[in-house]
């Protein structure tokens, strides 16, 4: 069933359909851009956070997550959208999404706009689609938002380039981590197709900050309105191209009331409008987790991969859920991997913000992260040569891997450790979470509690300080009795 009547009555039964069809797209990050409104222009982009995130005064702010459409002509096994799949289907025009985005705005129900689609026709029809919506959103409504978009691969690289300058952030999803996997269960998906863009919005992204001189995320910067519309003919005869549509497209203002031309920018090759920002937020992609059989290793190298090759902001990782009861992928409607996603998310955190590296936390030996415990207190388990850390001695590097202690409370540490010796008291008060690092750490010399400094010893403490109802052996596979001499080192 495909609803396409304009009737303003039906808008409503159209959101609901392609918001709920949104809801697997993950986009719960910082934005990246702090972008303060004007008096031309509607709304503004705060770097604190978005979609269910909160800021650093406090504000939890959200985005308009919808798709364009869920219709689709790829069938993708685990896609709830797929072309042999009997769901209601339907589609926005790009005015409804404006308007959408404007209304909901206005009441203060969002701060930015998520969009997404589904394959309609073919891939440079969806995009024009997603050009056209974006292009209205900036130019005939002004709206200063925060938007990320999703590129749809096997576009022409001129439409990924015409959105990079509207959007703020782009992603194009990886899927899944291999090759192989998407090639079992997304068959009309290329690697190749997803990669180019890719690589295409990363080096747009380094260009406009070489012409910009910023080395990293910026706001986007005011468009001189001379040379905007000076360029103006070329986009419209681009656009013309790809959809005759002009009538949407405004018309050049007078001289009288255009500001004093500034100085034109210095050409950069391979750069269409130097005197714009290319998705200045960046770019992220999403993986499917418990879809395929990849390990935890083979999952974080690939994330490490996109980080150091591709400059990602963000890897995005999706527990699989088999919403369409496929025989051929595992059953997880009722129990999808949630704590795996959790462990994956957490080492990501250590890949891009502790210094670790993929084969420090995994290895083909230990393919995949223990369940019961967070993967740096499982790096330190099994590193305990490395252990204890003299607090008041241990350099910013060598506190960033104990468990329990973060940026901030090594930074901490080190502020105040010039001015007297810390002890545990003290490092509780700076965020040191003590029930992990109590067994990794001397103040002064000496440990919290007396602790064995074995492997299997800490790992069942740490086990039953994160879940007391769980006390298990490293492998969870059984129980076991607490002696009355490990009483004391459970104690915080």
């Amino acid at each position: 069933m495909t609803l396409h009547t304009e009737d303003p009555n039906l808008l409503m039964q159209k959101l609901t359909i392609l918001s709920d069809s949104a809801k697997y797209d993950v986009a719960c990050t910082s934005s990246g851009i702090s972008r303060r409104g004007d008096q031309t222009h509607m709304g503004n982009t705060s770097s604190g956070g978005i979609c269910h995130a909160f800021t650093s005064d406090g504000r939890c702010i959200s985005l308009l997550k919808i798709l364009l459409t869920n219709e689709c002509i790829y069938d993708c096994k685990y896609c709830i959208n797929r072309c042999s799949n009997d769901v209601p289907r339907t589609q926005f025009t790009p005015e409804e999404i404006c308007r959408l985005t404007m209304e909901f705005y206005r009441r203060n129900y969002i701060e930015g706009l998520f969009l997404s689609s589904g394959i309609l026709e073919s891939p440079n029809h969806t995009m024009t689609l997603l050009y056209e919506t974006l292009f209205l959103l900036r130019q005939k409504y002004h709206f200063h938002g925060y938007i990320h978009v999703k590129c749809i691969p096997g576009a022409s690289p001129e439409l990924t380039e015409q959105i990079g300058y509207l959007c703020d952030r782009m992603s194009v999803n990886l899927e899944l981590p291999t090759a192989d996997g998407l090639r079992q269960i997304a068959p009309n998906k290329v690697r190749r197709n997803i990669l180019g863009p890719m690589r295409q919005i990363q080096n747009g992204i380094r260009e406009s900050r070489l012409c910009h001189g910023v080395s990293d995320t910026k706001s986007r910067i005011g468009i001189d309105e001379h040379a905007y519309y000076a360029q103006l003919a070329e986009i419209n005869d681009s656009y013309a191209r790809l959809s005759d549509r002009r009538k949407y497209l405004p018309s050049a203002p007078a001289e009288s009331e255009l500001r004093p031309p500034a100085a034109a920018p210095e050409a950069v090759p391979g750069l269409r409008h130097p005197e714009r920002y290319f998705v200045p937020a960046g770019q992220s992609t999403q993986m499917i987790i418990g879809a395929t059989p990849e390990t935890d290793y083979q999952i974080i190298s690939v994330s490490e991969a996109l980080y150091n090759h591709f400059d990602l902001k963000r890897v995005f990782y999706s527990a699989f859920v088999n919403v369409n009861r496929d025989n051929s992928l595992p059953d997880t409607a009722e129990h999808p991997p949630l704590l795996r996603e959790h462990r994956l998310y957490q080492a990501d955190f250590l890949l891009r913000f502790y210094g670790f590296q993929a084969n420090e936390l995994l290895s083909e030996e230990h393919p995949n992260f223990h369940e019961q415990i967070d993967p740096k207190c499982g790096w330190a388990v099994r590193h305990l040569e490395q252990f204890p850390v003299e607090i008041n001695r241990a350099d910013y590097y060598t506190l960033l891997r104990v468990p329990g202690i973060g940026t901030k409370s090594a930074r901490r540490i080190l502020a105040a450790r010039r001015h007297a010796a810390l002890t545990f008291s003290d490092i509780k008060k700076m965020g040191v979470v003590l029930k992990r690092a109590q067994y990794f750490v001397t103040c002064g010399g000496r440990m919290l509690y007396p602790v064995r400094i074995e492997e299997d010893y800490i790992t069942r403490h740490l086990i039953y300080n994160e879940s007391p109802a769980r006390i298990s052996d490293p492998a969870g596979s059984s129980f076991r009795q607490m002696s009355l001499f490990d009483m004391g080192s459970f104690a915080v």
